[in-house]
């Protein structure tokens, strides 16, 4: 199966297995493929693919592992049934690693500092030539960023949990009864309401046909450190998205005619 040019691996898929491989020198992406699917399986069986084999000695490294059933919940219309399983199952997935194991597994990549630093890098690259609308929405953005909480270097204060650090839900398979989950190459510690926010703010999750997200997010009880938290990092991951899209547009686009200009929609709405 080829490699799409944004793809940071190739997929092979085999009746009973996956054969992953990834990029020459992705040995870390590799590592924590590796690292959640066997802490999944002891921890939280059946909700992702069992990991079989591991190759770190070559250039290009490469996991192999069972293949689940199902389609991907991305561009479908999710219907009460569906959104509950998804629910169970990011619930399952949040809180799969103990403690103990989780404090001392590393933060996963593109969490909070991360984003920060993507957002200071790109902002003054991407501004010029942007429409007006975009542009208002940039900048209502990064006025917004400069007094956030996020901004802080402390840990957040919120319980940590297991992160898949992808909230793309092309990653989450439907099989009609279950929702399970492939895609571990970002994972690592996190918190609910950051990954959340990855789920609901994603491209992927409204593009099409749009997640509910007050249905889905109504189903997790949160407190209030948590649901303010939430909150702020919807807004911090629609800044984001706008500035991926953005960039994206002044190359080869991705996304459907107006995707930018929705995005900057979204984002003002949440700032509102």
């Amino acid at each position: 199966m080829a490699r799409s040019p944004w793809s940071t691996h190739i997929v092979e898929l085999g009746p009973h297995i996956v054969t992953k491989r990834f990029r020459p020198g992705d040995h870390d992406r590799c590592a924590r493929e590796w690292h959640a699917l066997t802490l999944l399986a002891t921890h939280a069986p059946g909700v992702a693919p069992r990991p079989l084999t591991v190759d770190f000695a070559t250039s290009r490294p490469v996991v192999t592992m069972t293949r689940l059933d199902g389609e991907p919940l991305r561009g479908q219309i999710l219907d009460a049934v569906s959104t509950a399983a998804l629910v169970e199952t990011v619930t399952e997935l949040q809180n799969a690693v103990s403690p103990g194991v989780l404090d001392r597994l590393p933060a996963r990549p593109g969490h909070q500092r991360h984003l920060l630093e993507f957002v200071h890098t790109w902002a003054p690259r991407v501004r010029p030539g942007l429409s007006h609308y975009a542009a208002r929405a940039l900048d209502e953005g990064l006025t917004w960023l400069t007094d956030s909480a996020l901004r802080g270097t402390s840990r957040p204060n919120v319980r940590s949990v297991f992160g898949p650090g992808d909230g793309n839900l092309a990653n989450y398979l439907w099989d009609g009864s279950r929702v399970r989950v492939v895609d571990f190459e970002e994972s690592g510690r996190s918190d609910r309401a950051f990954e959340l926010a990855e789920i609901t703010e994603h491209v992927g999750s409204w593009v099409e046909h749009p997640l509910d997200v007050s249905a889905f997010l109504s189903r997790f009880a949160l407190t209030p450190a948590e649901s303010e938290r939430l909150h702020e990092c919807r807004r911090l991951l629609a800044l984001v998205w706008l500035l991926l899209l953005c960039r994206d547009e002044k190359g080869e686009r991705r996304n459907p005619p107006g995707t930018t200009y929705r995005q900057a929609r979204r984002l003002l709405d949440l700032l509102m």
